[in-house]
């Protein structure tokens, strides 16, 4: 017995998002409601931020950012360690 879940997967459209939806196509059940949200549209990057996503391609479960896609994004902290010293300058 499959358990219905809502899936919703925010996406740019590139290359990676698509082959996170097509893993999600691949593992959901038939009784899953998918949907691909366009982080383009100004209502879906705000519902976005509101549910804590910080990098795409993003997976949602029943209103929870799924762990593997939770914690990630750039910061500044993360850039100083791998060398980002001071602004490029033109």
């Amino acid at each position: 017995m499959s358990i219905k879940q809502k899936i919703e997967i925010f996406s740019s459209g590139c290359p990676v998002c698509n082959d996170a939806a097509d893993l999600i196509n691949r593992l959901a059940c038939d009784e899953c409601e998918i949907s691909v949200l366009d982080m383009h549209e100004p209502k879906v990057s705000d519902r976005a931020k509101g549910l804590g996503v910080q990098s795409i391609p993003a997976i949602v479960l029943d209103g929870t950012l799924a762990a593997c896609c939770a914690g990630h994004g750039v910061n500044e902290s993360s850039l100083r360690a791998a060398g980002l010293l001071c602004p490029v300058s033109a």
